[in-house]
């Protein structure tokens, strides 16, 4: 009678256990397996860690900004998996139905997800600073900083007039959270890439050194937003520069007077005591008035060969030019665009 009554038991525990153990596997399986990002909009979602940021921000960062629906599983998977000690900061791309084992692991390894930095249409480096950091941790006064820092951007062999000339306009894809430093650094291996020996040998044909090509262009392109035209524009000036004659560039007075809303140039502004004045010194200005893209770079690398030394607004206000190889053909130009100015009464 005992003896079946200790049966009875054994067999009740040994189901106990069984139940016990098949509900703690399915638990487990559940905890580790199971779906626990649910997004309501069904479209992944961007997960950005600060750096230094600790484990109590990531998790709480999951729960509050709904990605996760279970904080205590999250955990639970965490601790087992070490992240806790093991925080990677960046920009992870998070999935619909990521379990909590695929993103521990996702957040585990570092594996995050590339940004695109765009800069286009800059003139200062104010502008730069805030287009280039727009997408990044980092912000535009971190990396202003580095640009106005004479020391530092001397070991790039650029000084304070030349620097937004290692800076050539693109799309990138860099880490989020990149250091200013780092950034730097690519943008000028970026450049190193743009200036192949071939674009070196074009350049020295025309007896400019890399950066004066840049300084070239950003006048180029300040005076024609017509891409065609550009070729043209930048033979006018290589003319010019091998009479030693001044440029008479007139972006770079607004550049040197720092009005960009300025709509003509008058004789008084060519009274402007500054380097960047090509109306009183000539040759090139100590450093680009604009960030020229690379259209404009391969307009002065292969500019048209012609003996045209003048050009001004064509009177159509179509925003392509008239050119000219004497002064009186010149002046008659300007005649003609001065006098479709005042009819429009554009002053």
């Amino acid at each position: 009678m005992l003896a079946d009554k200790k049966k009875k038991l054994l067999l009740v525990l040994i189901i106990a256990f069984s139940v016990l153990g098949i509900s703690m596997t399915f638990y487990f399986y559940q905890v580790f397996f199971s779906p626990n990002v649910l997004l309501e909009s069904e479209q992944p979602v961007a997960l950005r860690i600060p750096s230094n940021a600790n484990y109590k921000f990531v998790a709480n960062k999951l729960y509050e900004d709904q990605i996760i629906s279970d904080a205590v599983s999250f955990g639970f998977v965490a601790k087992v998996l070490d992240y806790q000690e093991l925080v990677k900061p960046g920009l992870y791309t998070i999935k619909p139905d990521m379990t909590n084992l695929e993103l521990v692991r996702l957040l585990r390894s570092g594996d995050q997800t590339p940004v695109k930095i765009t800069f286009n249409n800059v003139r200062t480096k104010e502008d730069l600073a805030e287009k280039i950091t727009a997408n990044l941790e980092i912000d535009s006064t971190q990396f202003l900083n580095l640009i106005q820092d004479s020391v530092y951007i001397r070991k790039f062999d650029f000084d304070e007039e030349t620097i937004m000339s290692m800076f050539i306009p693109n799309t990138y894809e860099v880490w989020w959270n990149t250091s200013p430093e780092a950034l730097f650094d690519r943008m000028y291996r970026e450049y190193n890439d743009f200036w192949t020996d071939a674009r070196k040998d074009k350049a020295k044909q025309m007896g400019l050194n890399q950066k004066e090509v840049s300084t070239l262009a950003s006048i180029v392109q300040a005076e024609s937003q017509k891409s065609d035209e550009r070729p043209r524009i930048a033979g006018v000036y290589l003319n010019r520069l091998r009479l030693n004659m001044p440029l008479q560039a007139d972006p770079t007075l607004v550049f040197a007077l720092g009005d960009f809303s300025l709509k003509r140039v008058l004789n008084i502004h060519k009274e402007t005591e500054s380097p960047y004045n090509t109306y009183k010194y000539a040759g090139l200005p100590p450093g680009p008035i604009n960030l020229p893209d690379i259209n404009s770079l391969e307009a002065v690398l292969n500019a048209e060969d012609h003996k045209y030394l003048y050009f001004c607004a064509k009177e159509d206000f179509s925003g392509y030019h008239s050119f000219a190889t004497s002064l009186a053909q010149h002046n008659a130009n300007a005649r003609r665009y001065q006098a479709a100015l005042n009819q429009a009464r554009i002053f």
